[in-house]
C-alpha cells in the first residue's frame, strides 16, 4: 500500500463529487479538448523505422523507499522521488490507483512535478476489474454498469486532470476461475460492452491473466475496440514472443508490455527491493528482440517493469534498455547512420 494521501474508495468518490469549481473547470476544459490523434505522438519515425525513441520505458510505481541509495540519491525525501524519477525515465505506471481513486490534489501534484513530455499510465480501480475486495472476482459486480460505472466516471474525471500527460489506462483483470466465469464468452461480452462505453479519446490497455484465454477472440475484441492487449511476463502466461508466434499481438495504435515476474518465487528470496536477485537475462533478451521488431513496425510502445520481476525495477529497466539498444544496432546496416536524437514529444504538442 502507498501513503500518498489516498482515501478509501467511497471517500474518494465523495471528494471527487465535491471538488472545487476551479478543478471542475479544468476537468471540463480537458474533457472538451480535441480528441487525441489516432496514434500516440512519439517523435516522427525516422531512419526506416529504426528510431528507439518510439519505445518508452518505466517502472510500475516510483514510491519504493528501498530505492533510496541504489536509484534515488541518499537523503531524497519521498516528495522528491517523482521529480528525480522523471530525469531518468519518461513514463511511469501508477499502481496505487488500483487500490483507491486518488484525490484531485494528488493528480495535480504529479503533473506539476514532471516535465511536459512525461506520461502517466494508471490502473483502473479494483472495484471495477475485480468487483470488490474478496479473494475471487465477483461476477455479480465486475464491469457491470450499475455497479462500476460510477467509479469509472470518478476515476476518469480525476485522471483527466493530467491533460496531455495522461497515457494509457490499464484494465488489469485477475485470473478468472470457472467458478467466476464458466465460459470466457460471458466475460468477453461484458468486456466488449465496457470498452464500447468508454470515451473514444482514451488509450486503453487490457491485461488478461488466463493463459488459455490469449487467442483469437480476445485479440479481435481488443482490435475492434482499439484497445491494446497487454503483453505480460509472468510465470504462467505466454511470453510476448509466444503470442506473436501465433498471431499479430498488436491490437491498437500502441503496444503495452509489463514485466511482472512471480511474487511468490521472488519473495522466497527477498522482500526488499534495492537490487536484482533473479537472473532474467534470457527472458529480457527475448523482450528486447520483440521490442526491436515493434520499433521496426513503428509501433509506439510502453514498457514497465515491476520490483517482483527481478528484485529492483529500475535496474531491470536499464538492463532491458541496453539489450534493446544492442538489438537496434544489430538491425542497422553498416552504412546506415544513427538517427538524430529527438526529445519525446507530449501528445498534442507537435
Amino acid at each position: 500500500m502507498f501513503s500518498w494521501g489516498y482515501s478509501v474508495s467511497s471517500q474518494a468518490l465523495s471528494s471527487v463529487s465535491a471538488v472545487s469549481a476551479r478543478l471542475r473547470r479544468l476537468a471540463t476544459q480537458v474533457r472538451h479538448a480535441p480528441a487525441r490523434p489516432a496514434a500516440v505522438s512519439f517523435p516522427k519515425m525516422i531512419s526506416r523505422g529504426l528510431d528507439p525513441s518510439c519505445i518508452r520505458f518505466g517502472t510500475s510505481s516510483f514510491s519504493s523507499k528501498d530505492w533510496i541509495g541504489p536509484f534515488y540519491p541518499r537523503g531524497t525525501s519521498p516528495r522528491d522521488f517523482l521529480p528525480f524519477y522523471a530525469t531518468r525515465f519518461d513514463t511511469v505506471e501508477i499502481d496505487a490507483t488500483y487500490y483507491a481513486i486518488p484525490a484531485p490534489a494528488i493528480v495535480e501534484s504529479w503533473s506539476a512535478r514532471t516535465p511536459p513530455h512525461f506520461l502517466f499510465a494508471a490502473k483502473f480501480p479494483r472495484e471495477i476489474v475485480h468487483g470488490g475486495m474478496g479473494p475471487e472476482p465477483d461476477p455479480k459486480r465486475l464491469l457491470l454498469p450499475d455497479t462500476t460505472y460510477r467509479a469509472r466516471d470518478a476515476f476518469l474525471e480525476v485522471m483527466r486532470i493530467l491533460g496531455p500527460r495522461l497515457g494509457p489506462l490499464v484494465l488489469q483483470f485477475p485470473f478468472m476461475s470457472t467458478h467466476v466465469f464458466p465460459h470466457p464468452e460471458a466475460f468477453w461480452e461484458r468486456l466488449d460492452r465496457f470498452l464500447y462505453d468508454l470515451p473514444r479519446d482514451l488509450d486503453i490497455a487490457v491485461e488478461i491473466r488466463n493463459p488459455d484465454w490469449i487467442g483469437a477472440p480476445v485479440l479481435q475484441l481488443c482490435r475492434d475496440r482499439r484497445a491494446a492487449l497487454v503483453l505480460v511476463d509472468q510465470s504462467w502466461m505466454p511470453h510476448g514472443d509466444e503470442v506473436e508466434r501465433d498471431a499479430d499481438p498488436i491490437t491498437a495504435h500502441f503496444a503495452y508490455v509489463r514485466l511482472l515476474g512471480d511474487r511468490h518465487i521472488i519473495e522466497n528470496v527477498t522482500t526488499t527491493w534495492g537490487k536484482e536477485v533473479l537472473d532474467r537475462r534470457p527472458r529480457i533478451d527475448r523482450w528486447a528482440d520483440l521490442l526491436a521488431r515493434l520499433m521496426a513496425r513503428e509501433v509506439p510502445t510502453f514498457v514497465y517493469a515491476n520490483n517482483h520481476y527481478a528484485g529492483h525495477a529500475p535496474a531491470t529497466v536499464e538492463r532491458l534498455k541496453q539489450a534493446f539498444r544492442n538489438k537496434v544496432e544489430e538491425r542497422r546496416s553498416p552504412e546506415e547512420p544513427e538517427p538524430a536524437r529527438s526529445p519525446v514529444t507530449a501528445p498534442g504538442t507537435e
